[in-house]
């Protein structure tokens, strides 16, 4: 298995990117292949031991800022890692690709070299938010700001496969997010929606609020890009204003003892449920190729899980099963 990565995307690269797919190769066997400026790349391995026939570097002398313009940058710099990446994956040199660089290249990238899969007419950015049961997928969470009612379907096809087959959920239950539950609720493109997902062949439920997510209502939920991306930023701030003063008082206000010890170690573990870092990236569904957007702010972390989990998702045969929508 190969995963070719983005060395010279996000604010840490190379470095942090380059430590993150070194901490992948002691955990799995893979092939890693660096896309990026080859003297930096190199610089940053010296610092580490590994299997040299397990990582190869692809020299890319230009690379996509994030203040850049997607298609201009990618019109003029043909020789750039993002879109080296994507054609290492039209040509079936590599399984998956990460970029943690320009989101909007990469998605451009994505579409002008790879296009969408047969019958799918936009790809979407999932996320996974924590619920009282376990984990839901919202999508589009920024990929589409500006959704017609059958894109929402789609992404609901797409979402019921990735529950099923990434999250082993048998019939995932899919939930459209409106302002309320009546079928009456919402603006017309949001009622549209409803109308054409009521007729589809999936475990469509209605409507669900905003709270209802986090009850774990549904397995998936739609909604279009710039909704979704506001619902992901809101959760990611308020969970993190939550954790730190709940943290505060284990730390300052309660008696260190066995019991604390315990309490603290759930408390890590709810941490960790928000922790975009535990994911690494988001898969662009509907992609014909396994590409995944890491945070632009990744450390090695969150790029070694992104690696990791890139890995699951080429075994799971994810896009075959996307095929048959």
């Amino acid at each position: 298995m190969k995963i070719a990565i983005d060395a010279m995307g996000g604010d840490y690269a190379p470095e942090e990117i380059v430590k993150g797919a070194i901490f992948s190769l002691e955990e799995q066997d893979l092939e890693i292949i660096l896309l990026g400026n080859k003297d930096k790349i190199e610089e940053e391995l010296k610092k580490y031991k590994f299997r040299e026939k397990k990582l190869l570097i692809i020299d890319c002398k230009e690379s996509i800022e994030t203040s850049e313009f997607p298609l201009n940058a990618l019109r003029t710099k043909k020789n750039s890692s993002i879109v080296v990446g994507m054609n290492l994956l039209k040509d079936n040199k590599a399984d998956a690709f990460i970029s943690a660089g320009n989101s909007g290249a990469v998605m451009a990238a994505a579409l002008l070299i790879l296009g969408c899969i047969s019958q799918l007419r936009r790809p979407a950015i999932p996320a996974i938010l924590p619920t009282a049961k376990g984990k839901a997928l919202i999508l589009d969470v920024g990929a589409n700001v500006d959704c017609k009612p059958e894109h929402l379907a789609q992404f609901a096809l797409m979402g019921s496969k990735y529950a099923k087959y990434i999250f082993k959920i048998n019939d995932p239950k899919i939930g459209l997010l409106n302002i309320g539950e009546e079928e009456s609720k919402g603006n017309k493109f949001v009622q549209n929606a409803y109308k054409i997902l009521n007729n589809s062949n999936i475990n469509f439920i209605g409507n669900i609020e905003g709270r209802d997510i986090f009850k774990g209502k549904a397995d998936v939920v739609v909604c279009d890009g710039f909704i979704g991306n506001i619902l992901l930023k809101s959760s990611e701030g308020l969970a993190k204003l939550l954790l730190a003063e709940v943290n505060k008082i284990i730390i300052t206000q309660l008696p260190q003892n066995q019991e604390m010890n315990q309490l603290r170690e759930k408390f890590m573990e709810l941490i960790k449920m928000t922790d975009y870092t535990e994911y690494g990236g988001s898969l662009l569904l509907g992609i014909n190729g396994l590409c995944f957007i890491c945070h632009g702010r990744s450390k090695s972390k969150a790029i070694k899980n992104a690696i990791i989990n890139a890995s699951k998702f080429v075994d799971s045969d994810i896009l075959k099963h996307l095929e048959e929508i």
